[in-house]
């Protein structure tokens, strides 16, 4: 069962359903919407595939062993779920000689996949070369009687934009992924350290369990045995700390960079989920000194005019950003400075804590406080699994599914697919694999 999500919703108290949703593959269907068409000539071949219950890097592990390639010589535009149909379009380079004509390609025999069209090209597919993506979800336990609820809520998302809210996968299966980041930022390796390997409470079970409860108990190289195989950064982790006799800043270290980034990253996320928040009674609207996100490039600029951007915000064409605290972040002015910096003011920072150097750098950004939804369809119908919605709706690069459908479902609704057990930091991965990486 996902955790409750602690942030304000933007329809209110409107009704909201009470279903479920990839209860199995076909009710969650994924369109990628290419930023160009293959132009017909090149050393490159474009070609969409569509692939069934597998994640983008499988698919891109199964194609490189029938292709003989490294699954990095393979272009993609972004990430897509595991949990459903997607189609997407990936590249190889065709060079002569090579064998990867779109003829082959065409002719491929994959589990799990297919490959559905192929056409040379000039360039390898980039992250990012794509304009959005389709999605046609089904949802299950609800049907004809609840479409005007549904009908209802998508309209103020399509009319007031969805929260840009990083979501709970981001703060792990616990959702302490950011007390994680939030003690690496001051410096507090114990307690880094802590909320990784021990802390143990009620959403943890099992072996993983046990594991935490060695920890919390000293019992270093005993949780390491306990840990299951597949969280080595724990395992290594409390390894660690047994042998350097409990100097968590030696064990913390001895992890790779990257996996701890993944810590700061969310702790960026969750004080960028409290600006939304603070923001979302006006989050339709932009106001003097804010850096406004323009949607269709992801261009930045400041708000000097209301009168010229105050229309533009209420098309969603350019909507309020909001802060990822760190050296790379520019700061507005007037009252949304003034927001951003008492989330900081409560958390007992200031701005240049993030400035700091070292191993583990803040770079940070901007990022909008809401994406728009676009193309909205909704019906109602029945199949041999009985009733059910069907949604259909268009999101920007970056933009998740999850974000609309937390608006539309209540807290006990859930996915089918509730993963567990998969090892620190799946979760968050798991994120980005519902639409694209996020600006």
């Amino acid at each position: 069962m996902a955790l409750p999500f602690p942030w304000p919703l933007i329809c209110g108290e409107q009704p909201r359903l009470s279903a479920r949703y990839k209860a199995r593959p076909d009710d969650f269907r994924v369109i990628e919407i290419p930023a160009y068409e293959p132009c017909g000539e090149g050393e490159h071949v474009l070609f969409e595939i569509e692939k069934r219950g597998i994640s983008t890097h499988e698919a891109l592990a199964r194609l490189g062993r029938v292709l003989g390639l490294e699954p990095r010589a393979i272009g993609i535009a972004g990430l897509k779920d595991a949990q459903g149909v997607t189609r997407q379009w990936l590249s190889v380079q065709a060079l002569p000689g090579s064998g990867l004509d779109p003829e082959r390609l065409l002719a491929l025999e994959v589990k799990g996949l297919a490959v559905l069209s192929a056409r040379r090209h000039r360039n390898k597919l980039r992250v990012g070369h794509l304009r959005g993506n389709r999605f046609v979800i089904r949802l299950r336990g609800v049907g004809a009687a609840e479409l005007d609820s549904a009908r209802a809520l998508l309209e103020v998302l399509a009319r007031r934009g969805v929260p840009n809210y990083f979501g709970e996968q981001r703060f792990g299966l616990r959702g302490d992924t950011w007390k994680v980041g939030r003690a690496l930022l001051l410096g507090e390796h114990e307690e880094a350290v802590a909320w990784i390997a021990g802390r143990a409470g009620p959403h943890d079970r099992g072996r993983i369990r046990e594991a935490r409860e060695r920890y919390d108990r000293g019992d270093y190289m005993g949780a390491a045995e306990a840990w299951p195989g597949n969280f080595r950064p724990c395992i290594r982790l409390c390894r660690a700390m047994g042998k350097s006799g409990g100097n968590a800043r030696r064990a913390l270290y001895s992890l790779d960079r990257e996996f701890l980034r993944f810590y700061t990253s969310a702790y960026q996320s969750w004080l960028f989920n409290r600006v939304v928040a603070l923001r979302l009674e006006r989050i339709d609207e932009v106001e003097l000194g804010d850096l406004a996100w323009l949607h269709r490039n992801g261009a930045v600029f400041l708000v000097k005019d209301l009168a010229v951007d105050a229309p533009r915000a209420a098309a969603l064409e350019i909507s309020a950003s909001g802060p990822l605290y760190g050296t790379r972040m520019s700061t507005p002015t007037g009252h949304p400075a003034e927001v951003e910096a008492s989330v900081l003011a409560e958390e007992g920072h200031a701005v240049e804590a993030f400035s700091r150097h070292g191993p583990l750098q803040w770079q940070g950004g901007r990022r909008p406080l809401r994406f728009p939804l676009g193309e909205v369809a909704s019906e109602a119908g029945t199949d041999e699994h009985g009733e059910f919605l069907e949604l259909a709706f268009t999101l920007p690069p970056g933009c998740y599914a999850t974000g609309v459908l937390r608006e539309l479902l209540l807290d006990d609704a859930e996915a089918a697919d509730d993963a567990q057990d998969e090892g620190p930091g799946a979760s968050a991965s798991a994120s980005a694999e519902d639409g694209d990486a996020a600006p």
